[in-house]
């Protein structure tokens, strides 16, 4: 398959997939923050031993008591770790008092919890500062180790930047599904997206060597070939490998999310659109970046060839 000629194929489907992710982040209100970034409360809970309480009974409580925003994280058979929009002293009493009431009621409401705290939005704008410097610093990481492990091919940089633009597109592809779920499901955004979304850069930049490693090995063995050639040949030669190992994730992924607690559900959705994404950056991307740069062109399909 001519990977290298339909390159601009490529680029006009990557443009259809992030355009509408980018119009939601422009026109709407964009990422839906959670706790994490807008401040709130925390709160551990401590039910007595005899009580059965799963996490989806302790969230649909908390949202008949007021609270649908709420996240829980279970920390052990019956200790709950909850956090909420920022409640004041009567809030939090009355939140407690109406959980111990719901699964406890034999029991004093104050020996319920063991821990509260408050998370003010100073915190949380240093911790938006903070994810973004973390994503920075990777990028930049990312593209000097490319640039200096393909030092001994032609034009070394060019591998690095591409690298980048194929990271990037991930990302935007993954922050923009999210702007666009955040207005039509009210899906937030916490600190588990950041995590997630450092997890698919790497996974992506990953993928993009594996390709990268062989179109520097085929440059060496075939240097008399041309480039558009030769990245036909690596692409054609590591895309059974690329897909098999992205399915074999998926389906893990897949199983996770669909089996798995809510509360680690958008963490794996992050993970299941950046797998994907990645895979098809790696050869569609990456690659045709690299080509296009050699090439100075993309390909255009309705391009008429003069021959003499």
């Amino acid at each position: 398959m001519d990977f290298v000629g339909k390159r601009f194929w490529f680029f006009v489907i990557s443009s259809l997939v992030i355009a509408p992710g980018i119009i939601f982040l422009i026109l709407a209100p964009g990422l839906r923050p959670g706790i994490d970034f807008t401040g709130g409360s925390s709160m551990t809970i401590q039910f007595p031993e005899d009580t059965s309480v799963d996490q989806k009974e302790l969230r649909e409580s908390l949202g008949a008591h007021g609270h649908p925003e709420a996240t829980v994280q279970k920390m052990g058979p019956t200790m709950f770790f909850v956090r909420t929009k920022e409640l004041d002293e009567i809030s939090k009493d009355s939140l407690v008092l109406g959980l111990a009431n719901s699964f406890a009621p034999n029991s004093d409401p104050q020996l319920l919890l063991q821990g509260f705290d408050l998370v003010s939005p100073v915190v949380a704008q240093e911790t938006v500062i903070n994810a973004f410097w973390a994503v920075l610093a990777a990028a930049i990481g990312i593209f000097f180790y490319v640039w200096w492990a393909f030092r001994n091919v032609p034009r070394p940089l060019r591998y690095g930047l591409a690298a980048i633009v194929a990271l990037l597109h991930d990302a935007i592809i993954v922050v923009g599904i999210f702007a666009i779920l955040g207005e039509i499901a009210n899906m937030e955004v916490n600190t588990m997206f950041l995590i997630s979304l450092l997890t698919v850069i790497g996974y992506s930049v990953n993928d993009t060597i594996v390709v990268f490693d062989k179109i520097r090995e085929n440059v060496l063995v075939f240097s008399n070939r041309p480039f558009p050639e030769v990245v036909n040949l690596s692409i054609s030669e590591t895309i059974g490998r690329s897909i098999n190992t992205s399915f074999t994730l998926l389906v893990t992924l897949l199983a996770l999310y669909l089996f798995g607690g809510a509360t680690i559900r958008e963490f794996l959705l992050v993970l299941i659109i950046g797998v994907v994404a990645g895979t098809y950056s790696s050869i569609a991307v990456a690659s045709q970046v690299l080509v296009t740069w050699d090439q100075k062109s993309i390909a255009l399909p309705f391009r008429k060839t003069v021959t003499s």
